[in-house]
C-alpha cells in the first residue's frame, strides 16, 4: 500500500511540474490569476478536482 501512495505522489508532482517546465510564462501567468479568485472559489474548485480524481480512481478500479 505504501509503495502504491508514494508512486502516487511522485506521479502527481511529475504531472504538475509539466506546465512550469514547458511554458514558465504561462505558469507565472496561471499563479497571478489564482490570487486573484477568492479563497471560497479556489476551496470550491479544490474540492470539485478531488471529487473526479476520486470518481476516476474507482472507474479505473
Amino acid at each position: 500500500m505504501w509503495n502504491e501512495l508514494l508512486s502516487a505522489l511522485c506521479l502527481v508532482m511529475v504531472v504538475e511540474g509539466l506546465l512550469p517546465f514547458i511554458s514558465p510564462r504561462t505558469a507565472k501567468k496561471m499563479m497571478a490569476m489564482m490570487s486573484q479568485i477568492d479563497s471560497k472559489s479556489l476551496r470550491v474548485s479544490g474540492l470539485f478536482s478531488m471529487l473526479c480524481g476520486v470518481l476516476l480512481l474507482s472507474l479505473i478500479h
